[in-house]
């Protein structure tokens, strides 16, 4: 084990999304991540669930007092755990923050939910969806008239949720080596998808915004800021917002008009889009993605999930792998000494029940 996180030790109690999502990225960086599953999911799992790559695995009966306590003695020889229930959930297993505090003052205590572990909606149920709709963001996307869109689980769950857990676990550890102690990480989706808001809540407050989709800079008012329909039914993206970049862009595009030399008038912006459509569309993606490789104009392609991995560029920085015959993204980020690197493919539940256990000297017995 070579990444940065080489020798970190964390538990993972078995869930769903930004959980497992934020025990990916630290065993990625070389954590040792043990997940816990449910004693009824032995033998069972997804062998290209790719959340899971790099963990090893352990089944257990959370509802058995001898399991519970054999775990405890797990979590004492660890730096920290990941857990993904609803408030109250760990508590009433009896591995609450202040029973585990009592047999590893040092651990961290990592806890991933929608909504917190606090307020008037911390024991309700929720997904990305939901938490996103309480952050502004939700409403920002989507096109003028229409009902905004549902743009996948990437803001809430994996943005909001388990990046900001895994940096929160990260600088508990770092505070630790500091001389601190172990503590909670209280990683609430509405919290962090809150802070990914915070550009445009600042543009909000100096007035550069509306609160009108397809009104803004960003949010595809402005015809240099969007994405376009090519003459195969494909698209390219386009993001040409410094006036050198808008040049090279309209040079590319053989666009002369000279309604275009105002670019930052938002009056004309619906106007000038409707050019660039109809002038986009002449041409295939892959003939303009041609025309635009290697220029400033900030203009790419937009691929698919299967054609992403082809492109020469991803191709060149490996940014994805091939995996035990299976292609998914490279760890990130990357380091100068430090290797991160995929250690083996995601293992079914209760796999290394056997090594584990005699790994942390617990007893073999009370795991399914």
């Amino acid at each position: 084990m070579t990444g940065p996180l080489a020798g970190i030790k964390l538990v993972e109690f078995a869930g769903i999304g930004p959980g497992p999502f934020c025990g990916m990225v630290l065993a990625d960086l070389g954590a040792e991540i043990i997940r816990i599953d449910r004693a009824s999911q032995h033998g069972h799992g997804n062998t290209v669930d790719f959340q899971h790559r790099s963990k090893i695995s352990l089944s257990a009966d959370l509802k058995d007092p001898l399991a519970v306590i054999e775990i405890k003695k797990l979590l004492s020889q660890v730096d920290g755990l990941i857990e993904g229930f609803r408030p109250g959930v760990m508590e009433r297993l009896g591995l609450s923050p202040e029973e585990c505090f009592e047999i590893n003052p040092n651990l961290v205590y990592g806890r991933m939910t929608g909504w917190g572990q606090e307020g008037p909606l911390a024991k309700t149920a929720g997904h990305d969806i939901n938490y996103i709709a309480l952050t502004g963001a939700l409403e920002a996307m989507g096109r003028k008239g229409e009902t905004p869109p549902p743009p996948l689980n990437l803001i809430g769950d994996f943005g909001g949720g388990g990046m900001f857990l895994a940096l929160g676990i990260v600088s508990a550890l770092l505070n630790i080596k500091n001389g601190g102690k172990g503590q909670v990480v209280d990683a609430a989706m509405v919290d962090g998808a809150s802070v990914l808001m915070s550009m445009f809540y600042s543009f909000r407050a100096s007035g550069f915004w509306k609160d009108e989709r397809e009104s803004n800079m960003l949010d595809g008012g402005a015809h240099f800021y969007d994405s376009y329909e090519c003459l195969d039914k494909k698209f390219l993206s386009v993001g040409a917002i410094e006036p050198q970049f808008y040049a090279i862009l309209l040079e590319k595009l053989e666009i002369d008009d000279e309604r275009f030399s105002q670019q930052l008038n938002q009056d004309q912006w619906p106007e000038l889009k409707a050019i660039m459509r109809d002038k986009i569309k002449l041409k295939t993606r892959d003939e303009w993605a041609e025309i635009f490789d290697g220029t400033d104009a900030c203009v790419a392609p937009i691929l698919s999930l299967a054609e992403a991995p082809e492109h020469h560029h991803m191709k060149a920085r490996k940014s994805f792998v091939e995996f035990d015959g299976v292609i998914q993204p490279n760890p990130a980020p990357r380091f100068s000494s430090s290797n991160n690197e995929i250690r083996h493919a995601p293992v079914k539940a209760g796999q290394n029940n056997d090594e584990i256990c005699e790994q942390f000297d617990l007893d073999r017995s009370c795991f399914k």
